[in-house]
């Protein structure tokens, strides 16, 4: 893994951050502190990026490359767009990774270190700051749970039809 320095002086990514599925929505003022928080990460093909089991605070937003998400040995899903996000749920409730993200070819991530997110000047900042980023988590949980939704009627179908066919 390659990784660059804080981003915090780095106001020419805004417009290139504005531009992601994730953070579209949010004003300048909120992706200059993400960016604040966040390093430019850079991961060969297979490299781990997150092993199953680990403890650490990092969101991860694809900005190029893609990512295999695997649990225990088998792969359970890929990313592969751009704005893609991963590692939300260790964010949100300090546990370990369920899962470990694999590096599918050259990747490139945002890295956003979470365990600062609670820091701003006034409290009411740290509160306005936290629950944007809490309501982006949200979206990314509700799709990824739309998705694995999507997974379960696929294969609860083809379940029910290996049965009907060794009835028969």
């Amino acid at each position: 893994m390659q990784e660059s320095p804080y981003l915090e002086s780095h106001a020419f990514l805004v417009d290139k951050l504005q531009r992601l599925p994730l953070l579209g929505s949010l004003s300048e003022k909120y992706i200059k502190h993400i960016l604040r928080l966040s390093k430019i990460r850079t991961f060969e093909h297979s490299e781990i990026i997150t092993p199953e089991g680990a403890y650490d605070n990092w969101v991860y937003i694809l900005l190029s490359g893609g990512v295999r998400i695997v649990k225990n040995h088998k792969e359970i899903a890929r990313i592969e767009e751009i704005g893609g996000t991963f590692g939300e749920l260790a964010a949100i409730d300090g546990k370990s990774r369920s899962a470990s993200v694999e590096a599918i070819g050259a990747t490139v991530c945002l890295a956003i270190d979470t365990s600062f997110m609670n820091e701003a000047a006034e409290p009411l900042e740290q509160a306005l700051f936290v629950s944007v980023l809490y309501r982006l988590f949200a979206e990314v949980i509700a799709q990824h749970l739309r998705t694995a939704n999507e997974e379960l009627v696929r294969v609860r179908s083809e379940l029910d039809q290996l049965k009907r066919n060794q009835r028969q």
